[in-house]
């Protein structure tokens, strides 16, 4: 399970470096949005914390695809 955490967190992380500033800030609230509903539901098994570093990393993840989607359509290609 620990491999796997640190797997998202690695992939979040290098993928947020190299991208425009839309893709940077959703990055950042999904990250924080994954990680509390994450923590939510991860509660409910007892294992709040790991629900909230897995929500996290899915949620950056996700956020910096939109984001950078979003920075594509403005015309800003980084």
């Amino acid at each position: 399970m620990k491999h796997l955490i640190l797997t998202l967190i690695t992939a979040a992380t290098f993928s947020s470096c190299a991208t425009g500033p839309g893709a940077q800030q959703g990055a950042v609230i999904g990250g924080l949005g994954g990680a509390a509903v994450g923590g939510i539901i991860g509660s409910q098994s007892g294992r709040g914390l790991e629900g909230a570093a897995i929500g996290g990393a899915l949620g950056a993840l996700g956020g910096n695809a939109i984001g950078n989607a979003r920075d594509r359509r403005r015309g800003y290609y980084y």
